[in-house]
C-alpha cells in the first residue's frame, strides 16, 4: 500500500505541520472539517502546499520522519521548490 507525505500551512511561510497518510484527499478533509491533527485545528493549517507520493506507506513514513527533523529552512526550501507561490494544491487532487 503506497502512502503521501504532505505539508499543510495557514499561509505563505506561516506555521508548518508534516503529516503522513495512505489517503491523501481524504486526511486533507479531515483536517479542513476541524477532525484532524489538534496542531491543525490549534493553528488553522487549512492550505496543503506539499505532497509527496510514496510506493510504501513504511518510506513514506520513514520520509515524514526525517522531515519533521529538518531546520525550518530546509522544510520552507523544499516547499518553494516545488510550490514557489504556495498555492493551495488541493484542489488538483480532487479534480480528475
Amino acid at each position: 500500500m503506497g502512502g503521501w507525505v504532505y505539508i499543510m500551512t495557514n499561509k505563505h511561510e506561516g506555521v508548518l505541520y508534516i503529516g503522513v497518510t495512505a489517503d491523501l484527499p481524504a486526511r486533507i478533509m479531515q483536517h479542513r472539517d476541524g477532525r484532524g491533527s489538534a496542531f491543525c485545528r490549534r493553528y488553522g493549517l487549512d492550505r496543503l502546499v506539499y505532497a509527496e507520493r510514496h510506493a510504501d506507506i513504511l518510506d513514506a513514513i520513514d520520509r515524514e520522519k526525517a522531515m519533521k527533523a529538518w531546520k525550518r529552512a530546509w522544510k520552507i526550501e523544499l516547499i518553494e521548490k516545488a510550490n514557489p507561490e504556495w498555492r493551495d494544491l488541493f484542489e488538483h487532487l480532487a479534480s480528475p
